[in-house]
């Protein structure tokens, strides 16, 4: 590329520049002289709203749950199934176990 060459795109490039920029701006008046911004704020701002008031209800009820001790309840109810599983699960490896031996002891050689 010639030095020509290379002064020239840059004034292309300053040009388009200037021109998207002008297009730029114009949007932006646009969109704000129509409304959409406000109105998008004002979308977010809603939603904001109901997530704090949802947050605020959940918190409410958890704490209910935990001063009647319902969340003491279902942890405690939670762990004693589990133990109540690996007990199971250990009698059935014994069982198992046991039958495997039998038969090796009984099967005809």
């Amino acid at each position: 590329m010639t030095p020509e060459q290379t002064a020239e795109a840059i004034k292309n490039i300053a040009r388009r520049i200037r021109e998207e920029s002008t297009k730029m701006r114009e949007t932006v008046k646009i969109i704000r002289q129509s409304g959409a911004i406000e109105e998008l704020t004002e979308a977010v701002r809603e939603a904001t709203l109901a997530a704090r008031d949802s947050a605020k209800e959940i918190n409410e009820v958890a704490n209910d749950l935990k001063k009647r001790g319902v969340i003491r309840e279902t942890l405690s109810a939670a762990e004693e199934t589990g133990a109540t599983a690996r007990d199971t699960a250990q009698t059935m490896r014994e069982t198992v176990s046991r039958e495997a031996s039998k038969e090796k002891t009984t099967a005809p050689a």
